[in-house]
């Protein structure tokens, strides 16, 4: 029992990490919009729409990171190993079709401006190679 709440910490742990660097992240893309909003406001919008998608996109985004991180904890302690592997497939394909669905309405909805809907997507991917980056260079091998 003791593994089982030791997983549930990390996934809380790290699901937490990642939320917190999708709001430092969309909070970073905002202002690059309303920086470039500035410079040329013909090109780039800054209005409602940007914020909105920026911080649907980015629970989006912290939402797949979660329910990945459920899926290994899951996985972690099934014994049959096609039965695991059956388990994260099935995960996969329904967080890509989540993520699919989010990036279509983003783009075909006008209430969300589709660049600032689809960038926070990208950002756990960063975030999780940053901190891997910044980790290794602090252990030099």
């Amino acid at each position: 029992m003791k593994g089982k709440s030791s997983t549930a910490e990390a996934v809380k742990k790290e699901t937490r990490n990642i939320a917190v660097s999708e709001i430092i992240g969309v909070a970073i893309m905002l202002l690059v919009f309303f920086i470039l909003h500035m410079l040329i406001p013909d090109k780039v919008p800054f209005d409602y729409r940007v914020v909105l998608a920026g911080i649907a996109g980015g629970g989006i985004a912290v939402l797949n990171f979660f329910l990945m991180g459920i899926t290994v904890q899951k996985v972690a302690e099934t014994e049959d190993e096609q039965a695991a592997v059956r388990k994260m497939r099935t995960s996969y394909t329904y967080r890509m079709l989540l993520q699919g669905l989010w990036a279509v309405l983003s783009i075909v909805l006008p209430c969300f401006q589709f660049a600032a809907g689809l960038i926070p997507l990208l950002i756990p991917g960063a975030a999780i190679k940053a901190r891997g980056f910044r980790i290794h260079s602090n252990h030099p091998a």
